[in-house]
């Protein structure tokens, strides 16, 4: 069994539910400060602080891009990224624009993709690309590991925990297949327990979104 803090380590804490206040934000930027986590995830109104607060630490803030339904225009997305590195942003995790990749307009989406990876890289800070699973049909999903693989991004994730459906090892497995070696993979939504979370680190992802950060460390005596 790892330990609390290997378990820690790839986790992406998850601060974006819309109805938190300040005072629960930036507790729990110091709480994942505390467990050492790989990167905090916040709103990007929140990025300044949370990158004041971990600042000097391993711990990455990470925020988010067209989140989380991905239907921004593609300035606004590169604008949203700019901004955020900007703020002290270090990751970014961004949506594509999810009905771009329905009607399989695959050219805007890798065209959105290579924009914000080229703000990001060209600054330093590293980008997730956000399919959103639950919505797409395999082949689509295989075409979106295709274009994160040419462009290569830092890692495609499977979604936002926003959607209908999370992280399933269906999907996973696909995108460690399809995206395998150079892009990593990271499954978020529904991640709720340890038992959950060592599934998907077994199956190969290198992070793993989460909420309930504080539930799964205990698990582990953390």
């Amino acid at each position: 069994m790892p330990t609390a803090r290997e378990i820690a380590r790839i986790i992406d804490h998850s601060l974006l539910n819309p109805n938190q206040s300040a005072t629960a934000v930036d507790a729990g930027c110091r709480q994942a400060l505390g467990w050492g986590v790989a990167a905090v995830c916040v709103t990007p109104s929140y990025v300044a602080h949370c990158a004041g607060i971990l600042r000097g630490s391993s711990v990455a803030t990470c925020s988010v891009v067209g989140f989380p339904h991905g239907s921004n225009s593609l300035p606004v997305k590169v604008f949203e990224a700019k901004q955020a590195i900007f703020d002290g942003a270090t990751e970014l995790d961004m949506v594509i624009n999810i009905s771009a990749a329905l009607s399989e307009d695959y050219d805007y989406v890798q065209e959105e993709i290579h924009a914000v990876l080229a703000e990001a890289h060209g600054k330093g800070a590293k980008l997730k690309v956000i399919f959103e699973n639950c919505y797409l049909s395999d082949i689509q999903k295989i075409r979106l590991c295709e274009i994160c693989v040419e462009l290569g991004v830092d890692w495609a994730k499977t979604s936002t925990g926003f959607g209908s459906a999370g992280a399933t090892v269906k999907d996973v497995n696909l995108m460690i297949h399809r995206c395998a070696p150079n892009v990593q993979v990271k499954a978020a939504g529904g991640i709720r327990n340890l038992q959950s979370l060592l599934m998907f680190r077994q199956l190969g992802c290198t992070r793993i979104g989460c909420s309930r950060t504080a539930d799964v460390l205990a698990e582990c005596g953390g």
